[in-house]
């Protein structure tokens, strides 16, 4: 979809279709009134009718309106004008996506970012459209023999701006949510491909394919090199499968040279079988999506260099398969880490913190300003949080009110849990350093406090995406979560 933006009259617009708001109880937005003015009163008379809802994100279809040029005109409900929040505000835009996708119309005008929220200027509110729109495109048919191509759907759409100057801003706003939006489209695209495709391997060279159009560079460090590093626990996660594992390192100099970078660690287990403690058979196939971690660090490289953002950052990826065989990790076996703690391994389908913590420890040599992880990391987080929110747990809490406040901003919000030292207690073991599980109960903290082990040198921050990085039933699909929450805590961290 190609995005343009201007300032223009609703009513004089030949666009395909044009997309206007209008509020609960027949009040209409200023373009909808504009609409209704040039054609003496038709477009009121017609909602008056009662045909389209009051709930945000229903939509009426009208043609021919009287005294507008476009053919076409999409009406979205914004729900109740004095309700009108970041949600309804999605959803009207997210429902005008939907029908400009099945639409005839070749190209639109969309009037809907007029809406004015509280607390959110204009700018926020086109990148958001942007973002929205551009996302409800995507497809994933790279596997399949015969692609559907639809001749409907909305090719181009520009954003009216009625009495507004067109300035860089508003510009840059639009390129900011194309940007998000094509970095949720790769790490889609990658979590929804097979373990067969996306191997270790893939990963690494998918990174290396971001060094070609962005000033992004790349390392991977192969199993020999982990061996040196003293890489214990992602090595031993690696042991049992055939395919060679990576540590892949991404670096991104956006910013000042002196300026220390911000750590993004992606866990990317290409599949999960659990290893020796082999997971139930039902709905295994979705551990393909165990590397959505990897993925939206791979996304969020790829957002903040189209926008060619002022920050410098790290990626640190640790990579492999986790898998049953003779020489696979067993439970009870003791690995040592690379920061030196011994680990007892009770559990290896708990295997995303073993390579994590490597990770984590690998993040102290570039002296960060902060380190986030994110993770598919706990079925409790899915338990606790459902597939709403994502789970956080920081060992500082500005940097977690910092990523609170980016995931609601994103549209794609976290919740604290709490990293109280009363849960380390939790993590015991006779036999070595820590156990990789905690006693019963609190599943999603205790992981973060076996995590928190290895971060005590700078301030850091866990993002658990067990129950936001895919979905599944009829939707299935990986939903390229969390990329806006990372790529806007990265935007934020420009104007510090």
């Amino acid at each position: 979809m190609e995005f343009t933006i201007k300032a223009g009259s609703p009513e004089k617009l030949k666009n395909a279709c044009i997309v206007v708001g209008s509020y609960a109880g027949g009040d209409l937005g200023p373009a909808a009134r504009a609409l209704d003015k040039a054609g003496d009163g038709a477009l009121s008379a017609i909602l008056a009718r009662g045909d389209l809802d009051d709930k945000a994100g229903s939509t009426l279809l009208l043609h021919d309106l009287p005294g507008t040029a476009a053919p076409r005109v999409l009406v979205v409900s914004l729900g109740k004008a004095d309700e009108l929040s970041d949600k309804s505000y999605r959803d009207a835009v997210s429902a005008a996506a939907r029908q400009l996708a099945g639409s005839a119309a070749g190209d639109a005008a969309f009037c809907l970012a007029e809406a004015e929220l509280p607390h959110r200027d204009l700018a926020w509110r086109l990148a958001q459209a942007a973002q929205i729109l551009k996302d409800s495109i995507y497809r994933c048919d790279e596997l399949k023999s015969k692609k559907e191509e639809s001749k409907k759907g909305v090719k181009k759409l520009v954003f009216v701006i009625k009495g507004k100057e067109v300035d860089e801003g508003l510009e840059a706003a639009v390129r900011r949510g194309e940007a998000i939006a094509d970095g949720m489209a790769l790490a889609k695209t990658l979590g929804n491909l097979p373990g067969n495709v996306c191997t270790p391997g893939y990963l690494a060279s998918t990174a290396r394919k971001l060094t070609k159009d962005h000033k992004i560079k790349v390392e991977v460090h192969e199993r020999e090199d982990m061996e040196k590093l003293g890489m214990g626990a992602l090595l031993s996660v690696a042991r049992g499968s055939h395919e060679p594992p990576k540590f892949i390192v991404l670096h991104y100099k956006g910013g000042k040279a002196k300026d220390k970078p911000i750590v993004l660690v992606g866990k990317g287990i290409t599949f999960d079988t659990g290893g020796i403690s082999l997971k139930p058979g039902e709905a295994m196939d979705e551990m393909k999506y165990d590397m959505c971690g990897a993925a939206s660090v791979l996304g969020t490289f790829k957002a903040i260099a189209q926008m060619d953002l002022p920050v410098n950052v790290i990626g640190l990826i640790p990579s492999t398969e986790n898998m049953p065989g003779g020489s696979a990790t067993k439970p009870g076996d003791i690995v040592t880490s690379m920061s030196g703690q011994t680990i007892e391994i009770l559990n290896t389908d708990a295997e995303g913190r073993l390579i994590l913590c490597d990770a984590l420890t690998y993040a102290e040599r570039f002296d960060p300003v902060a380190v986030v992880d994110v993770a598919t990391l706990t079925g409790a987080c899915i338990i606790a949080l459902g597939n709403l929110t994502s789970g956080l747990m920081a060992n500082d809490d500005e940097l977690a009110a910092e990523l609170l406040a980016s995931g609601q901003a994103a549209g794609d919000k976290a919740w604290q849990l709490p990293l109280w030292d009363e849960y380390q207690e939790m993590l015991k073991s006779n036999f070595a350093d820590i156990p990789n599980i905690g006693s019963k109960g609190a599943g999603t903290i205790t992981a973060a406090c076996f995590l928190s082990r290895f971060t005590k040198a700078y301030k850091w921050a866990h993002l658990d995406i067990a129950g936001t990085a895919w979905k599944s039933g009829a939707d299935k699909g990986a939903t390229g979560r969390p990329v806006p929450l990372l790529t806007q805590f990265l935007i934020g961290r420009t104007t510090h």
